[in-house]
């Protein structure tokens, strides 16, 4: 269970209100909160009276508060990644904010017995809940902007109202459930796979470990290219196993809509190494490399991960689409020798 503190439950009563104030009316969903917002996506970040690391901090926000954009600002430094935001008291640099917005979607009733269906979150993030017998309904997870969840039907919430049920592959038999309006179905129609008629040994993916940058090729033509996050140097997990991005030539071995990565513990804190919902993951090696999308920092360019190659979730899909093995429609995951990765330092 994860407990929530008073400025945590603050917070969500605040995010709440906010709800209550730009949700649209029953059976109306084209009313959303059109500001430019992000989210802090770390424990906290600092507000500068410039957009410069070295001017004087004169404010902070702490993890999942919101701010309003402003302005963008491109500054000198850090030239990788030289954009700061104009928020209220000063500036704030975005290497750990996450962009967000708060959209609001129609609710799906009708569920094929047995089948799961693919759904995104629309809003900074969601508390899901949990029945315990014998202790009711508790919190367990933040599901975050753009993560992507499987929705297998729906139960009566800890509300009142139809919440939407979650499978979870990593903790299968503890069911959580989620607000419908916070989740937007995704569409078979929407991750059809790209060019699949191209043949096997036409298609390859470089990753320059050094430029920070991937790049598909087919029939040796760059047809994308995407700026990325590979491992932290010289780093390690508890278990001793090192955080850089190996480098050679791989091939994808499984892809998954949806991967709960971390230990799934459920009395984890905020700031344990569990991401429910990874978006568009397409393992390349048998100890979990992988490429995917990332909702918990807005630094690419230079390495952030624990290994694998962390992207803008619109890329990650692109080339979740794109790379073999075939995937098709809401498949909860996918098997099968595919495209070639090709992993170098130029």
């Amino acid at each position: 269970m994860t407990t929530i503190s008073r400025r945590d439950f603050l917070k969500l009563s605040s995010l709440g209100l906010g709800t209550m104030a730009f949700s649209p009316a029953k059976g109306k969903f084209d009313l959303f909160d059109d500001r430019r917002l992000v989210r802090v996506a770390t424990d906290s970040i600092s507000v500068h009276k410039r957009p410069d690391d070295e001017s004087i901090i004169v404010g902070q926000w702490f993890r999942d508060d919101l701010l309003t954009v402003y302005e963008e600002v491109i500054a000198k430094t850090p030239t990788y990644n030289p954009v700061w935001y104009r928020v209220w008291g000063g500036f704030v640099h975005r290497a750990l904010l996450q962009p967000v917005q708060v959209l609001y979607n129609p609710t799906q009733s009708v569920f094929e017995e047995g089948k799961r269906y693919l759904a995104e979150v629309t809003v900074p993030y969601t508390q899901s809940m949990r029945f315990v017998k014998n202790k009711g309904w508790e919190p367990l997870y933040r599901l975050y902007y753009q993560s992507v969840h499987w929705v297998d039907g729906m139960e009566e919430g800890p509300d009142g109202e139809l919440w939407y049920r979650i499978y979870d592959e990593l903790i299968s038999r503890v069911p959580y459930h989620v607000k419908p309006s916070h989740l937007r179905m995704i569409p078979d129609s929407e991750i059809t796979p790209i060019s699949p008629d191209v043949d096997f040994t036409d298609k390859r993916v470089d990753v320059d470990l050094t430029m920070q940058r991937v790049v598909a090729y087919e029939y040796e033509k760059p047809i994308f290219k995407a700026t990325i996050s590979s491992g932290i140097l010289f780093s390690f997990h508890e278990e001793g196993i090192g955080t850089k991005t190996p480098n050679g030539i791989f091939n994808i071995r499984e892809k998954m809509p949806s991967k709960h990565m971390g230990t799934g513990d459920l009395v984890s804190d905020l700031d344990a190494y569990v991401l429910p919902g990874v978006p568009w993951t397409c393992f390349f090696t048998e100890h979990g490399h992988a490429f995917h999308g990332t909702y918990w920092h807005d630094n690419y360019g230079v390495p952030m991960s624990h290994g694998c190659i962390n992207m803008h979730c619109e890329d990650a899909k692109w080339l979740f689409r794109w790379l073999r093995p075939v995937h098709e429609g809401a498949q909860l995951y996918k098997r099968g020798y595919g495209t070639t990765v090709n992993i170098f330092y130029s």
